[in-house]
């Protein structure tokens, strides 16, 4: 189009979205929230899983104080989602989160040496990467250095230069199995880099949050290699804490948590952990235990979430792919991931914060543009994540619609400028 042609189409997009403007929508696409129907796949946990006896295989009343370490049975269910033995298993309640935030608190102020009596204390953050990540870091004063994916995780060559010189640069978080945002999955020659690499700090760990590990999209399953063992056999076995949860298996707000590491890190955390409770929820543990089994069990759960979560990622793509092509292809790039809970756009340049704003304005909330980068900023103002579970079909139908108009008028707007 030349720029009278342009200035014609930008008032027809003008016009489409003013109609929003007059009859605002109440619809939001910003949170990987599992929608009610994947709910349901878990009521069973709640209402039909009954608990016959009250003692554990370690023998432990579950109804009383102790285990911290969580159930043996509980121990050996995680295990065969983390690779690890039941001595390297430590199991929570219901959030990982809350696991990392007390990991990172127990480095920085109660480990043997705390990073807390350095000047400076850094992570690596690859990005675009989660958002409450980053949040964690900044709160506790750790300064954050973004490096970019590479669609296999990170680039390795500059995190292997900036960890290698210098030892203020304490750890970094890795999603590796779908990341969040990006959807891709760290590949095995990464793992082998990170397990390998030389660290100016002998501390160094890796925070790998292995949250989508089963949630599969699609049946080509992708799977990160064994991060601990490929640690061990580089001679590095304390440098990896694993954390999973079944906050997207089961029920987010009563689901269980857990840890994987080397028997010398569980045993340093679990000290940390013995200052603060007795246990964590032993009874929740048994009843997830009963509902989930074992692995095979899992994944069959987990093939019933893709039945309910796979038509929404096809239908963004498939709008998106309607709507932005020929020469409006450079308008915006966007990922298909077989698994995971979210959808990464890349923008032009400048164009994501108006895009984002612009669709606040009629009513459907995204996740806040370039909030997968630390500490909100990207440079380039060109990040938004998409996270269509939670929505009905019918919303994210005309949530998708109103945004390929903002995606659109904005990058028309802006070409007319520049």
């Amino acid at each position: 189009m030349n720029k009278e042609e342009m200035e014609d189409h930008l008032n027809h997009i003008k016009a489409q979205y003013a109609l929003y403007e007059e009859r605002p929508f109440e619809i939001t696409i910003a949170r990987g929230i599992p929608s009610t129907n994947q709910l349901k796949l878990s009521e069973a946990l709640i209402n039909e899983t009954k608990i016959e006896n009250w003692y554990s295989d370690d023998e432990l009343d579950i109804r009383n104080y102790g285990g911290l370490f969580g159930i043996e049975e509980a121990r050996k269910l995680f295990g065969t989602l983390l690779n690890t033995t039941i001595e390297e298993t430590f199991v929570g309640g219901n959030s990982s989160l809350q696991l990392m935030y007390a990991t990172l608190n127990h480095l920085m102020y109660t480990a043997s040496n705390p990073w807390s009596k350095e000047e400076t204390v850094k992570f690596i953050c690859p990005s675009p990467g989660y958002d409450r990540h980053w949040f964690m870091l900044e709160h506790l004063g750790i300064e954050m250095i973004p490096v970019e994916l590479t669609g296999k995780g990170p680039d390795m060559e500059t995190v292997e230069k900036l960890v290698s010189q210098d030892p203020s640069i304490k750890g970094m978080f890795i999603v590796p199995t779908y990341n969040n945002p990006t959807g891709e999955t760290v590949s095995d020659e990464v793992v082998d880099r990170l397990a390998q690499m030389h660290s100016a700090s002998e501390d160094f760990v890796i925070l790998w949050d292995n949250a989508y590990v089963v949630h599969h999209l699609s049946e080509l399953k992708e799977e990160a290699k064994d991060i601990l063992e490929a640690c061990k056999s580089a001679g590095n076995p304390e440098r990896v804490i694993q954390y999973v949860s079944t906050s997207k298996m089961t029920l987010p707000g009563s689901g269980v948590a857990a840890i994987g590491a080397s028997t010398k890190r569980m045993n340093e955390l679990a000290l940390d952990f013995s200052k603060q409770l007795i246990s964590f929820d032993k009874i929740n543990q048994k009843r997830h235990v009963l509902f989930l089994k074992d692995r095979e069990t899992i994944d069959d759960l987990m093939s019933k979430h893709a039945e309910i979560l796979a038509p929404k990622f096809e239908w963004v793509d498939a709008i998106l792919s309607a709507y932005f092509h020929g020469e409006r292809s450079s308008f915006v790039k966007w990922t298909k991931p077989n698994g995971g809970y979210f959808v990464h756009l890349t923008t032009q340049d400048g164009c994501a914060a108006e895009i984002v704003q612009r669709m606040k304005d009629i009513g459907i909330e995204l996740t806040p543009a370039n909030a997968a980068y630390p500490y909100g900023i990207n440079a380039r103002d060109n990040s938004i994540r998409l996270a269509p579970s939670f929505a009905k079909l019918d919303d994210l139908e005309i949530a998708m619609e109103a945004l390929c108009v903002c995606i659109e008028m904005v990058t028309l707007e802006k070409i007319l400028i520049d």
